[in-house]
C-alpha cells in the first residue's frame, strides 16, 4: 500500500508527555503499514524529542495557554493562538488528515479549530476526572469525545464513550523481555521508583535530595527529575540512580523492577500504575486537575494520597519505610489500583478511527 493510500492521521499535543503517550499507544495500535501520522506540538516541550525515537514527523506551532489567575503572559495569549491558528491551517491544508486526535493541552486548542474550519473530523480524549479548559474549548468541535472514567460521560452527552485511557507501557513490557537491563540494581534492597512527571517537579526533586541520606539506608532508588530539572544530589551517592529522563522501553524496565512507586498525579503515569498494578505513593500537584485524579484513587484504598502543602521530610521517609514494610498494605494496593481505569482504551479508539 503506498503512502497516497493511507488514513492519515494528525496528532496533536505537547508541552508535557501527560497529552503524548496516550496517541503514542494508538499510533501504535494502528500501525504505520495503513496510516500515515504527524504530529503538530509546541516549541519548547519534551514531545519532539520523544517523536525523533517514534520517526513520527513534528511540527512546532505557537500555543498560548489562558491561564485562570492574573497574569500579563495572558494578554500575549490571544496573540500566540491566532499565530499557531495560522500556523496549523496551513500545515493541515499541506496534510490533509482523515481525523485528527487530541489528548488535551493548548497547543491543541488552534489545531483543532483550524482543522474543523477546514472540515476535518475531529476526536478529543478526555484523560483527567476534571474536564480541562482546553478540552472545553475543544469539545463542542469534536465527531467523537473518549472519555477515562465513566462519570465523565456526563461531562460530554451522547458524543462521549468511555474507553479508559490508552497506555503505552505493555507494548514496552513485551520488548524488553530476554534483553539486557538497562539498571544496574542490588538484589537484596527493595527499589523505590520516583516520578515528578515529564516536566519535573521541582518540590519532588527537593523532597528526594534532603531525604536522600536516609532512604538510601533501607531502598534504592530510581528518580526521574524531568528533562533539564537535574535534582541537586551529589554527584555519586550509594544506591540512588538518577535520570532526567527515560526512554519508554527504560521506564518499563523501571516499572517492573520497583516494589513501590512515588508519582505525581498526571493522568498517563496513573494509567501505567494502575495497569501494572504498582502499588503506589501519590503527591497532586496542589490546586490542580490532579488533586481530583489522586483522590479517585484515595477513596477506593487504591493508593496512599500525600498532601504537599503540609508534607515534610521525616513524614514523607516514615510513609515509603512504612509501606516497604507492610506486605498486606502493598497486596491491597495492587489489587485495588489495577481496577481503577478501564483496560484496552487503545484498541477501542483505534477501532472508533478504523
Amino acid at each position: 500500500m503506498t503512502n497516497n493510500m493511507k488514513t492519515k492521521i494528525l496528532l496533536t499535543g505537547g508541552g508535557t508527555v501527560g497529552s503524548v503517550t496516550p496517541l503514542l499507544a494508538v499510533a501504535d495500535e494502528l500501525g504505520k503499514k495503513d496510516f500515515e501520522f504527524l504530529w503538530i506540538g509546541t516549541r519548547k516541550g519534551p514531545e519532539k524529542e520523544i517523536l525523533k525515537k517514534e520517526k513520527i514527523v513534528f511540527k512546532k506551532v505557537a500555543s498560548g495557554k489562558l491561564r485562570r489567575y492574573f497574569s500579563l503572559r495572558n494578554l500575549f495569549t490571544p496573540l500566540w493562538i491566532a499565530i499557531g491558528f495560522v500556523q496549523s491551517f496551513f500545515i493541515i491544508l499541506k496534510f490533509r488528515p482523515n481525523w485528527i486526535i487530541t489528548a488535551g493541552g493548548f497547543v491543541s486548542v488552534p489545531v483543532v479549530w483550524a482543522g474543523w474550519l477546514l472540515g476535518r473530523k475531529i476526536l478529543v480524549h478526555q484523560q483527567d476526572a476534571r474536564a480541562g479548559l482546553a478540552n472545553k474549548l475543544m469539545a463542542p468541535l469534536a465527531r467523537v469525545i473518549t472519555v477515562t472514567f465513566k462519570k465523565s460521560l456526563d461531562d460530554y452527552g451522547k458524543k462521549a464513550k468511555w474507553i479508559g485511557n490508552p497506555a503505552r507501557i505493555q507494548n514496552a513490557e513485551l520488548r524488553i523481555q530476554n534483553k539486557k537491563k538497562f539498571f544496574n540494581l542490588k538484589s537484596n534492597l527493595p527499589i523505590v521508583l520516583i516520578l515528578g512527571g515529564g516536566t519535573g517537579a521541582k518540590f519532588i526533586n527537593d523532597l528526594v535530595a534532603d531525604s536522600i541520606k536516609e532512604l538510601t539506608e533501607f531502598c534504592q532508588i530510581i528518580h526521574v527529575t524531568g528533562k533539564g530539572k537535574k535534582s541537586k544530589m551529589p554527584v555519586s551517592i550509594k544506591n540512588y540512580n538518577g535520570y532526567e529522563f527515560l526512554h519508554y522501553q527504560q521506564m518499563a524496565e523501571a516499572y517492573m523492577r520497583a516494589d513501590i512507586a512515588i508519582s505525581r498525579c498526571g493522568l498517563s503515569t496513573l494509567t501505567e500504575l494502575s495497569h501494572l498494578g504498582k502499588p503506589s505513593i501519590l503527591i497532586p500537584m496542589p490546586r490542580t486537575h490532579q488533586v481530583e485524579n489522586a483522590r479517585l484513587f484515595e477513596t477506593k484504598n487504591a493508593a496512599i494520597v500525600l498532601d504537599q502543602p503540609v508534607l515534610e521530610q521525616t513524614f514523607f521517609v516514615d510513609k515509603i519505610k512504612e509501606l516497604l514494610d507492610n506486605k498486606k498494605l502493598r497486596n491491597t494496593l495492587h489489587n485495588n489500583i489495577g481496577l481503577i481505569i478501564k483496560r484496552g482504551a487503545a484498541k477501542e479508539l483505534a477501532k472508533i478511527i478504523k
